[in-house]
């Protein structure tokens, strides 16, 4: 069988979009994979920063008594607070507005 110009130019375009495809998924999830990392570096932070700053550790409480996904929710059941709670009220979910009266 012999290929004519236009099945091989056809057949490179094709190799071409399948070669960009492949560039775009990559380079994806490097971005994907760097905004992961960002999330855990500044959580870090955030936990140190918590450990000696009690405003900063009564942010993070408030923060995460009011997570609005139940399935981030679920991430903190059985999660022990690392330091003296700022409030004295257990870590719990519900309706999903601040359980200390304000919102």
């Amino acid at each position: 069988m012999v290929d004519t110009a236009l099945e091989r130019a056809e057949k490179r375009f094709t190799q071409a979009k399948a070669l960009l495809q492949g560039i775009r998924n990559r380079e994806a999830t490097k971005q994907r994979k760097m905004d992961t990392r960002h999330k855990v570096i500044l959580g870090g932070v955030l936990l140190d920063l918590a450990g000696r700053d009690s405003n900063a550790a009564a942010i993070l409480y408030r923060l995460m008594r009011n997570l609005p996904r139940e399935q981030d929710q679920k991430a903190f059941v059985g999660w022990e607070w690392p330091w003296s709670d700022p409030c004295p009220a257990p870590l719990s979910y519900g309706s999903g507005s601040d359980q200390d009266g304000t919102s």
